[in-house]
Formats: structure tokens, C-alpha cells, sequence
């Protein structure tokens, strides 16, 4: 083998990497930028909205200090949300979700990272599609009912104790399941995005029709290096990969790469 076919898969490994560093940056800053603009709607959806299933009753809803109520952006947000499945797969997850930046933020000082192989993280991600027929048998069988009273006061935590006070039995199983789940992540990593979350589970089973991903090479040499790295403790285009690009860097081969898939 020549000189000149050994540097340059070193070469380009390295441009992998840098590549990915810049990619972390930018990631980082979308996140930012996507809390600040629904991050209150967010907020409310958990801890002030009085339906079962958040977020896609607010045409209907009371809690008019709610900014998905104030400024209608639900609507967008349902409407871009199937479009950006179609082009980048479950990239909302890792890009823009304000719940995802919490729990990554929760999962960096976690006892358990959960990025091994193993016979559980194989099978508890499948937790996410009962926390998908949950939801809809709320919506469709319970016909998304008002569990709680939405207080109208000034103060937002003042309003979220009233709520706790008034909520329907529901209500609070619901609220304290999913908080419990992200206070479940200072355990154990990301556990609500990788086991538990609805939409994940909705956006994990519609990627697959997606035009852009990342994606391993015939250069991976399953050393899982990228797994060790991701935050959802798992492998370019395999299940809870939410195309974040964390793994590029980590790869001393080279073999990740985003695209149009071969």
C-alpha cells in the first residue's frame, strides 16, 4: 500500500471531525435560539395546559397568557413539523426540541450514560410507542378532555401551584409521569427523549422516509466510538438517532457522513 493511500483516509478523518466540532456549535446555538422563541410555550404545555395531550388543543384552550394560544405558532409548528421528518428525519429531537435541550442539559452529570450494546437499551426505547398509545387513547378515546382548571393569576408559578391544587387525577398522573421520567435522566441519560417521549416515538417512525441523514460508511469499523459520544446512546441512522452530528468528530475514520444515503 502506498504513502498517498494511507494519508488520505487520515486526511479526511480529520477533516470528519473538525467538521463535526463546527457542527456540535451550530447545533448548540439552534437549540438556543428555537428555546427562546418556543421554549414558553414549552413551559406551559407541561406544567398550565389543562387538556391530557399537550400542545394541539390550543385553538381551544383557556390559558390565554400561553404563547402557542397568544401567537397561534402551533399551527406552524404542526404543519413544519411532518415537512422537516420528511427532509431531516427526527432532527427536531436533536436540534430544536426545548425538552431535549433539558434533558441533555440533565444527562451530562448522569450516573448512567447507557451507550453500550446491550439487551435493555435494545429493547426500552420501545417504551416511546406506549408513550405513544397512551396519548392517543387520551385524544381519541377520552376525546382529550379538560383535566384541570386553568388558573388565571399574574404570577406564572403561583398559576402552575393552583393548577397542581385544582388538577383533575389524570392531570397530575400525566404531569408527574413526565416529570418524573426528566428528573429520571439525572440517573439515567436522556431517559424521557430515548424511552418515553410520544413525539419521539412519532418522528423515530416516520424517519425512515426521510431524504437526508447522517450515516455510517464502509469505513466504520464498529469500534462504537460514536456511541459512546451520543447522547441518545446509539449509531448513525440506527433506532433514537435524532441526526444531531455529535459523532462525527469522535469517528477516527472518517466513516459518518450526512447526505442522501447510498
Amino acid at each position: 500500500m502506498s504513502d498517498a493511500q494511507v494519508v488520505l483516509p487520515k486526511a479526511s478523518a480529520v477533516g470528519a471531525r473538525t467538521e463535526g466540532i463546527r457542527l456540535s456549535l451550530w447545533r448548540k446555538l439552534t437549540q438556543l435560539a428555537v428555546v427562546a422563541v418556543i421554549g414558553q410555550w414549552s413551559f406551559y404545555g407541561i406544567f398550565r395546559c389543562p387538556f391530557l395531550v399537550p400542545y394541539i388543543s390550543c385553538q381551544n384552550c383557556p390559558v390565554i397568557t400561553c404563547h402557542g394560544r397568544l401567537f397561534t405558532m402551533f399551527w406552524g409548528f404542526w404543519l413544519l413539523l411532518p415537512l422537516s421528518v420528511l427532509l431531516v428525519g427526527r432532527t427536531f429531537c436533536g436540534w430544536a426540541c426545548p425538552g431535549g435541550l433539558v434533558n441533555q442539559l440533565l444527562g451530562k452529570p448522569a450516573l448512567l450514560k447507557l451507550r453500550r450494546k446491550n439487551l435493555f437499551t435494545r429493547w426500552a426505547p420501545f417504551g416511546k410507542y406506549l408513550g405513544l398509545a397512551v396519548a392517543l387513547y387520551f385524544y381519541f378515546a377520552l376525546g382529550q378532555p379538560r383535566s384541570d382548571v386553568p388558573i388565571r393569576v399574574g404570577e406564572f408559578f403561583r398559576s402552575v401551584a393552583l393548577t397542581f391544587e385544582h388538577a383533575g387525577l389524570l392531570w397530575i398522573i400525566r404531569t408527574c409521569f413526565v416529570l418524573g421520567f426528566v428528573a429520571l435522566g439525572l440517573i439515567a441519560a436522556n431517559a424521557w427523549c430515548r424511552f418515553a417521549c410520544p413525539t419521539g416515538s412519532l418522528l423515530e417512525t416516520f424517519k425512515h422516509f426521510s431524504l437526508f441523514r447522517f450515516y455510517k460508511t464502509d469505513r466504520c469499523n464498529d469500534c462504537n466510538l460514536c456511541m459512546k459520544v451520543c447522547e441518545m446512546g446509539t449509531r448513525p441512522d440506527e433506532a433514537n438517532c435524532t441526526n444531531c452530528g455529535d459523532c462525527m468528530h469522535a469517528c477516527p475514520t472518517g466513516a459518518i457522513r450526512f447526505g442522501r444515503k447510498p
